[in-house]
């Protein structure tokens, strides 16, 4: 079954196509992008992890959707995935520098929040954010979640000693 194709108002969430590959790894080598992730990711890491994406869509039948802006085949990604290390499903997002602040991150994930609830039956979604990530966290701010305190993690796939490595988890329970 292939993955389904969500439209907002400005935007296609799609399945990934092997167009997308080169401005994905573009963007995963943009230091403002990966900021708040523990390092730049090269072509192959970037190439590995859309191989991944993909085999998270055949496996579970949802993921990380690649998102078209208009006159923009690809800006980046935008979906659910079930984390390795966790219980839960997550949302996410990255987008290509020149589409941070038009609301796009918010308008995707947004979408992706209700086709999970409507499509899955998730009773929550969660998502995980860097303290020092006020962006993301506005964004997880505009959709309605909320910080849970007492869920902060140190993320156990990245190092002890990274600065990266704590965590808060913010939730959205289905309305």
């Amino acid at each position: 079954m292939s993955p389904p194709t969500l439209r907002t108002e400005r935007l296609i969430l799609r399945p990934w196509c092997d167009e997308d590959r080169e401005p994905f790894a573009a963007l995963n080598t943009d230091p403002a992008v990966m900021e708040y992730f523990p390092s730049l990711l090269s072509r192959e890491q970037s190439d590995a992890m859309v191989d991944r994406i993909v085999g998270h869509f055949e496996r579970e039948g949802f993921g990380l959707w690649a998102v078209e802006a208009p006159g923009a085949p690809f800006i980046g990604f935008t979906g659910l995935q079930r984390p390795s290390f966790m219980d839960a499903v997550e949302v996410g997002w990255r987008l290509a520098r020149p589409y941070w602040g038009a609301g796009y991150a918010t308008e995707a994930a947004r979408a992706s929040l209700a086709w999970g609830f409507a499509h899955l039956g998730l009773s929550e979604i969660v998502a995980m954010v860097v303290p020092d990530n006020v962006r993301s966290q506005r964004v997880m701010e505009k959709l309605g979640m909320r910080r849970d305190p007492t869920a902060d993690f140190d993320h156990p796939r990245i190092a002890e000693d990274s600065p990266r490595r704590a965590h808060w988890l913010f939730r959205i329970p289905r309305s």
